[in-house]
Formats: structure tokens, sequence, C-alpha cells
């Protein structure tokens, strides 16, 4: 007792600023006390929550398999079916359980496919799983309308097609890029159609994300991209630059030549680009007399066309370049003329004493 009075002597004693730094500590160690009782709460919840999963995860597992192989010919559901189908009813109106059948029907649907893939999604609508994925979609929260429609894609629910699309110029980007992918994943080249409406902007990773979705299709017909080429949302214009190129849209030369003229550079040079790999040779005059016009990118995807499509009337616009201010049209320039007329190039050699120049023209020479 002594001792605790002493302790209150000497903090009452000490000055103030020694009391305040008393008082630091101890709030400090009851916040470090209370922090380390909760993280170990937490970890307890997390294992029994753990645990909890494993448990359900496992038993709908087992369920699933054996709903899979329960039915027969004679009937379109089974009377053991129909016992899974109920059970696991029962459990959807359990948010918790809700989500555990979610993940597990996915990861089921992941590594089966063909009859039983079917099977799986015929399964999710027995089991009305999807009256509780379509109210998200009207959802005020734009994280749960996300969710909703990764959920949709996910099980190939194409009957929601119209609630979706009214997606696609969400304010937010996450809910726009899971609704584009839902459009291509489950239509195809049809599901660009949303590009034809799309007031806002496709990045470069969305555009990508599709691209890589509209490979897996073979056999596909696809719609004339000329409107995507001339839309005035720049990103879908980009967009079609790189479906003209991956498909190899040559019908659509005519908007690509146009395109030459757009008001964004990047765009011009991608179309200049584009145009060099369909070997549209019609471009290559129109380029060449407005080459002075041209930025110095465009200019340097020029030289790439004409190493595409060049021709032994090129050969005075080449010379007139050999000497040009940028390494790469400099380079450009020499190795078309080596490839066009090799004794011309000989001739070249002391033609200028730029160091760049002599240069290439010594690095050509021995390749």
């Amino acid at each position: 007792m002594k001792s605790y009075q002493y302790i209150i002597d000497y903090f009452e004693n000490a000055p103030t600023i020694i009391q305040l730094v008393w008082v630091t500590i101890f709030i400090f160690f009851v916040a470090v006390l209370i922090l380390t009782i909760q993280l170990k709460f937490l970890r307890s919840r997390l294992r029994k929550n753990e645990k909890t999963v494993a448990e359900y995860r496992k038993e709908y597992e087992s369920d699933l398999i054996t709903y899979l192989y329960a039915g027969n010919e004679e009937e379109e559901i089974s009377a053991e079916q129909q016992i899974i189908i109920d059970k696991l009813r029962s459990c959807t109106s359990d948010d918790f359980k809700r989500r555990i059948i979610v993940s597990t029907l996915l990861r089921l649907r992941n590594d089966i496919s063909g009859e039983m893939a079917e099977a799986i999604q015929k399964l999710y609508f027995q089991t009305r799983l999807i009256s509780y994925a379509l109210p998200r979609l009207k959802s005020k929260k734009w994280y749960i309308v996300a969710k909703g429609i990764k959920e949709l894609k996910q099980f190939q629910v194409k009957e929601v097609h119209d609630e979706i699309v009214i997606h696609v110029n969400h304010h937010k980007r996450e809910v726009r890029n899971e609704s584009h992918l839902y459009l291509v994943s489950l239509f195809n080249f049809e599901g660009l159609k949303f590009l034809d409406d799309l007031q806002t902007s496709l990045s470069e990773w969305d555009q990508i994300q599709l691209l890589e979705v509209l490979q897996k299709f073979d056999d596909q017909e696809i719609p004339d991209i000329n409107p995507w080429l001339k839309s005035e949302n720049d990103s879908v214009v980009a967009f079609a630059l790189k479906l003209a190129k991956i498909y190899n849209q040559f019908e659509v030369k005519d908007a690509l030549i146009g395109l030459l003229s757009h008001h964004q550079k990047k765009i011009r040079v991608d179309a200049i680009h584009v145009l060099s790999h369909l070997h549209v040779v019609e471009a290559k005059d129109i380029l060449k007399n407005n080459f002075d016009q041209l930025s110095e990118d465009e200019q340097i995807e020029f030289f790439k066309l004409l190493e595409n499509l060049c021709e032994t009337s090129d050969e005075p616009f080449l010379l007139a370049h050999t000497t040009h201010q940028n390494f790469e049209i400099k380079l450009s320039a020499l190795k078309i003329i080596k490839t066009l007329a090799v004794e011309k190039f000989k001739s070249l050699k002391y033609f200028s004493t730029d160091a760049d120049y002599v240069k290439i023209y010594e690095f050509l020479e021995y390749k």
C-alpha cells in the first residue's frame, strides 16, 4: 500500500512534463493491451469461421457431386436430386451459407465441362440463387452491382441481357468493365454492340480484356466495324483499330484511310500501322504527298509502312530523306534503298558526312 502511495506522491510532485510522459506511456500501454486482446479475438473468430466454411463447403461439394450423378434418363429431375435442390434452396436464405454455395458451385463448374457444367448452371436456377443476384443490379452501391453482374456472367445467365446493358455507361469503371465482359463473354462479337452507345472511355486494360475474351471464340462472324472506326468516342476508334488488325479487316480500308486526318495523333499513327499491316497501297501516296504535314511519330510509322509497300518509284523520295534529322527515318530510308537497289545504296557511301548517317551506312553495309 505504501508503495502505491509513494508512486502517487512521486507523480503529484513530478514536473508537468514528466507527468505528461507517464500519462502518455500509460495510454499507449492500455491501447496496446486492448489491441492485443482484439487481435487474439479476431484470430480466434477467423479460425472458427474458416473451420465452419470448410465444413459447409465439404458438405455442399458432396451434395453437388451426388446431384450430378443422381440423374436418370427417365426423369428430368430424379427424387434424389429434388431432395438436394430443396436442401440447398432452404440454405440460400442464409447469406453466409449462400455465399459458400455460390463459391462451391463456381469452383465445381470451372473444373468440369459439357453436360455436367450445364447441370450446374441449371441447378443455379433450380435453387433460386438467381433471385438473390438480380436485385443486386438495382443496388445503389456500385460494388454490389459489379458483384451481381460478375456472378451472372460466371453462371452464363443470358436472360438478363437488357438489365446489364443499362450499366455500360455506369459512372464507376468497375461496373462498366463487368458489364462489358458479361456482354462479350456471353454474346461474343454480338455483345460488342454496346460500343454503338458507349459514352465513357475504354482504357487500354479494358480493351485488352475484351480482346482476350473474343480470341477464345473460333469461327465467329465479325460484325461491320466501320461505324466504330467513325465513332466520336476516341477509345472506341482505338479498339476498332485493334479489331481491324487482329481480324485482318481489309474491307474497312476506306474508313482507315479516313482516320489519317483524325484529330488525335495516336489514332492517326495507329491507323498508319494497321494500313501497313493490311498492305493498303492507296495509303502510301496519300501519306507521301502530305509527308511534311505529318508529325514525327506519323513520319516514323509511315516509313515502317514503306518497308512493306516500297517500289522502285519511291527511290527519289527515300533518297531525299536519307539525311532526315530523325535517326529512325534515316535508318529506314537507307535500309529500304538497299532492299530496292543495292548498287544505288553503294553509291551513297559518301553522300553525307553526318555522324549518324555514317554509322547507319556502315552498319547496313555489313549487314
